[in-house]
């Protein structure tokens, strides 16, 4: 037995157990200890963790066994009483806390299950989101899209530009292989491929407009997709490829039918143009709603501009119409002007020529019936007057329309007095009026003024004319003339319905009507009297003599003097009455001016003759020197005649009492003489009587005679009836001026 080779272990088998167990309750607790350091720590940092009461007790729990494997530790030894109680009352916690949490935990678990479901739920949320988010981020591009392509397509009012760019645009943004756009023909039966994507493609075909294809995409406001295979989507070469999918849309046009500033131009709902749109060949792209959404606004957007283009096309006709308008409109003023300024001057020229002549014919004549006539010479002597007071008073009327034509004839106004021209107008128609055995009556109304503002010599014209009318066809009965100042109630008249008198304090309206018994008028033909030239055909046949002026220059006589002339008559045979109102002021009786001009017609008061009266004439024109000469020497005056300015200025002299120059249409050399005339002789009293004797009849004569200080202005042609008046007027009154 003692002598055994046996190997013994190095530790006994129960003893090596018992170390194991030793070892591994050391690390269990170790173990157990480090637990709750972590779930303290977790708890610490977990704020709002829900459960934190629940931790703490699991925590308990885990400290306990640890505790209960490290008092084990000294039982595997001899130990105590203590170690047992201690290691008991370990055991008992343990299994309390134990309990305690595994009961713990059965609540606790469908509330984690509850939380997961949440967690789920939060998930599915959060997916939403993204998804929406997407979507979002979907209609953004979208939208800069359209922003991008509204912009391209509005930076243009070119119907060409914008088609092409949208077409450019949309196939960039959605990568499309071909875009293309039908425009409806003129005659609106067909479709005609008028742009796309692809130059090289065969711009210009048609088909028909009632397609079923055609009016599935003109019925919707949305795109639509149509069959790779339809006529409007057969536009790219034929291949091998699978073809993509293909969207058409509408695009409103703009129908001008009636085009108007200030009107919305009409919107044709049967007129389309068709767009169409396909994704590239052999592809498993498809149409997303965003994309046919894209497409719908764009389409809207290019409706809009080519509406905006068609009213900036409208507008641009109009106003290269317009500009053409206004330069032949320029043209033709210019012209006119010219035609006007043309026929003025020659006019002037001409009433200038012919009123030189004129005055040879007259002044001679009445020369010529101052001697002993046989009674067959006198009355040739008449005729040759008569007809050259024709002839003269038809130059004037010429003269008075042309200027009333084109506006430059101004009324001359001033204070006169309205009784005298009513008497002067009676004693001029008289001696006519009784070789026709007419008898003619004034009647003036008791509340006629004496005195009136306005221009005497139209007044009296237009009296002469009316009246004279009156007696050239009557031949037999009488005439009235009755002048009287319109009452307020009476202004409007029935026959006037167009003319509108305004009453005020300061002015009046003379009403002048003049009856007469002679062959009449019918209704109809009364329009035609105010017409130029014009004669009804109830007086043409008649050896009137008129010039068809007189009414005309009446009406604008009247017209200027804001007043209305009108005949009434009821036919043929009945007689006339020629009714006319004018616009007269009234003077200011304490403060009446003295009256600027006399009256052109002759006076019968003062001398005869003038005998040893020096007069001075001066006048370029031989004829016409001669004339005047003539005109002088017959009333006893002593007469030196020149021709030229130069000459005037020395012959003038303090002994002449009265110079006649005329005043020449080319140059100023009469204004210069009396300028010179009037330097010469300082002293008014040595100074002569300056007279204009001329035969313009424009305002420009009258002024620089006044602004050179001339002292009157006489007309052409003078008779010798005339010429004694005007030297008798101006040796009493040492000016006058003949109303132009």
């Amino acid at each position: 037995m003692d002598s055994c080779n046996c190997i013994e272990p190095q530790w006994p088998p129960d003893d090596l157990l018992m170390k194991y167990q030793y070892i591994s309750d050391f690390f269990i607790a170790l173990a157990y200890f480090s637990i709750p350091l972590e779930l303290i720590y977790f708890v610490k940092k977990s704020a709002v963790f829900p459960y934190r009461w629940v931790l703490v007790q699991f925590g308990a729990f885990i400290v306990l066994c640890g505790a209960t494997h490290l008092i084990n530790l000294w039982t595997f030894t001899m130990h105590t009483r203590t170690v047992a109680m201690v290691m008991t009352t370990a055991k008992v916690f343990t299994a309390v806390v134990s309990c305690a949490t595994a009961l713990m935990l059965v609540h606790i678990i469908p509330d984690l299950l509850s939380v997961k479901t949440r967690e789920l739920f939060l998930k599915n949320k959060a997916a939403e989101l993204d998804r929406e988010m997407g979507l979002i981020r979907t209609q953004e591009e979208t939208g800069r899209h359209v922003r991008m392509l509204t912009h391209e397509i509005r930076s243009t009012l070119d119907r060409h530009t914008i088609l092409k760019t949208t077409l450019v645009e949309l196939g960039r943004t959605l990568a499309l292989e071909e875009c293309a756009l039908w425009m409806p023909t003129r005659t609106g039966l067909e479709l005609q491929l008028s742009y796309t994507l692809r130059q090289q493609n065969p711009v210009g075909y048609t088909v028909p407009i009632h397609l079923p294809v055609i009016n599935q995409v003109f019925s919707s406001s949305h795109a639509v997709k149509i069959s790779p295979k339809c006529p409007v989507a057969r536009i790219r070469p034929a291949g091998k490829y699978m073809p993509g999918e293909v969207v058409a849309v509408r695009v409103p046009l703009l129908h001008l039918s009636n085009f108007q500033i200030n009107d919305w131009p009409e919107l044709s709902t049967k007129r389309y143009a068709l767009m169409v749109l396909m994704l590239p060949s052999d592809s498993a792209r498809q149409w997303h709603a965003h994309e046919l959404e894209l497409v719908e606004v764009v389409a809207d957007q290019v409706a809009v501009a080519l509406s905006h283009a068609a009213i900036l096309e409208e507008s641009m006709r109009a106003r290269d119409l317009l500009m053409e308008q206004n330069v032949a409109l320029d043209l033709a003023r210019r012209e006119a002007e010219t035609a006007i300024r043309a026929r003025n001057d020659f006019l002037a020229v001409m009433n200038h020529e012919m009123r030189t002549p004129m005055h040879a014919i007259i002044a001679l004549s009445s020369l010529l019936q101052e001697t002993e006539l046989t009674p067959e010479q006198r009355l040739m002597v008449e005729t040759i007057l008569k007809s050259s007071n024709l002839l003269s008073t038809l130059i004037n009327d010429v003269l008075d329309l042309s200027r009333l034509e084109d506006g430059s004839l101004q009324l001359d106004l001033g204070t006169f007095n309205l009784f005298a021209v009513f008497r002067e107008v009676l004693n001029l128609i008289k001696p006519i009026a009784s070789v026709k055995k007419l008898h003619v009556s004034l009647n003036l109304a008791p509340d006629l003024p004496e005195y009136a503002i306005g221009d005497e010599k139209r007044l009296m014209q237009t009296i002469l004319n009316v009246v004279g009318n009156a007696v050239k066809f009557s031949k037999e009965g009488s005439i009235s003339i009755t002048a009287f100042v319109t009452k307020s109630e009476l202004l409007r008249d029935s026959q006037t319905p167009e003319f509108f008198p305004v009453p005020s304090d300061n002015h009046f309206y003379l009403r002048v009507q003049v009856k007469d018994s002679g062959v009449g008028i019918s209704p109809q033909d009364i329009p035609k009297l105010f017409t130029k030239f014009a004669q009804t055909q109830s007086t043409a046949t008649r050896n009137s003599g008129g010039s068809g002026l007189g009414l005309a220059i009446c009406k604008r006589f009247v017209n200027l003097m804001e007043g209305h002339i009108w005949i009434e008559s009821e036919g043929l045979g009945k007689g006339c009455t020629a009714i006319f109102m004018v616009k007269l002021g009234i003077p200011e009786r304490l403060n009446e001016p003295k009256l600027p001009f006399m009256p052109k017609v002759p006076t019968n008061h003062g001398p005869t003759a003038f005998p040893g009266l020096k007069v001075l004439v001066m006048d370029e024109n031989g004829v016409s020197r001669m004339v005047t000469k003539g005109l002088l020497v017959h009333l006893g005056c002593d007469v030196t005649m020149v021709s030229s300015r130069e000459e005037c200025l020395r012959v003038v002299s303090h002994e002449h009492k009265v110079v006649f120059m005329d005043v020449c249409v080319p140059g100023m050399d009469g204004y210069e003489v009396a300028i010179r005339i009037n330097e010469k002789f300082t002293k008014r009293h040595e100074r002569p009587i300056i007279v204009a004797l001329t035969g313009n009849t424009d305002k420009v004569t009258k002024e620089n005679c006044m602004r050179v200080g001339m002292d009157g202005i006489i007309l052409k042609p003078v008779s010798l009836d005339k010429m004694r008046s005007v030297l008798s007027d101006l040796l009493e009154h040492r000016v006058l001026f003949e109303a132009i």
